[in-house]
């Protein structure tokens, strides 16, 4: 039983830090090296994170500066930030490349709330059908005598509060994550 709430726990917390590595990845305005977590170069056949390659730094609060190990590879990366979806276009001086950040406009803000919110739910989703499994599986051990019935309800009582507890992380990674676009 006890095998069971900890592998529960586990994924739970597995789903939690995807939400998060996710909300790093969007733009809100200030210079994140992790927009580029998902950028990738063609480096001699291979696809390579930018951040192999190359420096990344925060040079002020709305330039990122990117400065490749090996300078032949400067135009492959302003070439694969060009062609990926984060909207912004390189700038690119021989040596560095230069990711000018725009401020958002209120619309982009809102629309990235959506999104935010969108992800936030679809953790608590994956969050709340870890527990159904986790129910499940202790049901089953109560069905085979493996637990009694109150070891069934003891464990149950757990999953629900390790549940809860994930879903109101998650909750508030939103709600962080919400101010943050915001107040940028």
């Amino acid at each position: 039983m006890k095998e069971t709430i900890n592998h529960a726990k586990e994924k739970m917390t597995k789903s939690l830090a995807a939400l998060d590595k996710e909300y790093a990845a969007i733009r809100a305005g200030r210079a994140n090296p992790a927009v580029l977590d998902k950028v990738l170069v063609d480096y001699y056949g291979s696809p390579t994170p930018v951040n192999q390659m190359a420096a990344v730094s925060v040079a002020e609060a709305r330039i990122l500066v990117i400065q490749p190990w090996d300078k032949s590879s400067l135009k492959l990366i302003e070439k694969a930030i060009q062609a990926s979806d984060i909207g912004i276009n390189p700038t690119n001086d021989g040596n560095v490349i230069r990711l000018a950040f725009p401020q958002l406009t209120e619309e982009r803000r809102k629309e990235l709330c959506k999104s935010v919110k969108k992800l936030g739910e679809d953790c608590k989703v994956a969050i709340r059908s870890i527990r159904r499994d986790a129910m499940d599986k202790l049901k089953a051990m109560k069905k085979n005598s493996e637990i009694t019935e109150d070891e069934q309800k003891e464990g149950e009582k757990k999953v629900q509060d390790i549940t809860d507890k994930f879903c109101d992380d998650a909750d508030k990674a939103v709600a962080a994550k919400e101010k943050e676009i915001m107040t940028v």
